[in-house]
């Protein structure tokens, strides 16, 4: 009895539970939520204060007792507590509030790759403690891949590389199943890092990670023949403690994240050596294709082509392209549950 009415009142939903934005899609709508994975919290109360949006807002501006946490770093769950209250805020978020206490949905979450077992219990326990009546786990490239529907199941060489906030996952799929993959801590979160560093070292300057992300989205590129953009960068000055601005270029933000796109670089080529023959030659016929909001950065494809001497594009929409194959995976879980993550022999949920 119970059980119809949790059906009655819930909705399917698929999570791309990321570092830096967390996506939510309810089949049969699509997509409805796209917020930072950023949680505030009252340490005098130890209550959550807000959630998403508005907690990104409060980053660098609350007072000592408001903290503003990230509850996911590199893609995996660093604080259960916190990632739990943020799940469930998202699980009544799609609900409608008069009936969200009897929501129980099923959930297809999409977490990176290489995950260890106790990784993808505490993603499992969380989306439980949050509500959900059936958990169903999924690796982010598998997720993307089907999201921007490659034949995932077909026995063909697929190759997709998710640049995301805290990493860089990068698949070659075929069968259902992924072939050789990488997973690599390098990636947007680690962009901005190099961007604060770059500052502080050539210009003496501070800044923080809001900035230096902006300054990216602004005029970041990889590929010394796209056009030079020029931004003003703003900070305290490291030497007399004052606000100074600055004008930075394409060039300058290339040179600063050059080492950090060379192994994002080097970790696909090394995939593509890890992946058999009769595979990568679907690949070059096929191409490989970016998603991720990392994948928006200038040049990325220009770079990647060169380097592999492959085709390269750039996924239709990437940055919804997990959440979007969580999705489609819940429109066809039975056709699709073979592509799902294993847990101690069963599959999850």
């Amino acid at each position: 009895m119970f059980d119809r009415i949790f059906r009655l009142f819930s909705k399917d939903i698929g999570i791309d539970l990321g570092t830096a934005n967390t996506l939510v899609y309810v089949r049969g709508t699509g997509v409805v939520i796209n917020e930072p994975s950023v949680v505030a919290i009252n340490q005098k109360t130890n209550q959550v204060v807000a959630v998403g949006n508005e907690a990104r807002r409060m980053v660098g501006r609350t007072p000592a007792h408001i903290v503003a946490i990230r509850p996911l770093v590199e893609g995996v769950i660093s604080d259960f507590e916190v990632t739990e209250e943020m799940m469930k805020y998202f699980i009544r978020k799609v609900h409608d509030s008069r009936y969200s206490f009897l929501a129980r949905p099923r959930v297809v979450v999409g977490i990176p790759s290489a995950t260890t077992e106790v990784e993808r219990r505490a993603v499992r326990d969380a989306a439980i403690n949050a509500g959900a009546r059936e958990v169903y786990l999924v690796e982010e490239p598998m997720a993307a891949a089907v999201g921007i529907r490659m034949p995932v199941q077909e026995p063909v060489g697929n190759m997709i590389v998710d640049i995301g906030g805290g990493t860089t996952d990068i698949a070659v799929i075929s069968l259902g199943g992924i072939v050789a993959s990488r997973n690599i801590k390098t990636a947007g979160d680690k962009l901005n890092e190099d961007i604060t560093h770059f500052a502080r070292d050539e210009f003496k300057m501070l800044i923080g990670e809001r900035t230096a992300e902006d300054i990216k989205i602004a005029i970041g590129s990889v590929w010394e023949g796209d056009e030079e953009l020029e931004v003003p960068m703003r900070g305290r000055d490291l030497i007399t403690g004052l606000p100074r601005e600055i004008i930075v270029s394409s060039a300058d933000i290339r040179e600063a994240m050059a080492r950090s796109v060379k192994h994002i670089v080097s970790s696909v080529k090394a995939t593509i050596e890890d992946t058999p023959p009769e595979l990568v030659a679907d690949i070059m016929h096929r191409g490989i294709v970016l998603v991720g909001g990392g994948a928006l950065l200038r040049g990325l494809t220009n770079v990647i082509e060169r380097e592999t001497r492959m085709p390269v594009r750039l996924a239709d929409d990437p940055l919804v392209a997990v959440v979007r194959g969580t999705g489609v995976i819940l429109e066809d879980l039975d056709i699709l549950r073979n592509v799902l993550l294993e847990y101690e022999g069963e599959i999850v949920g």
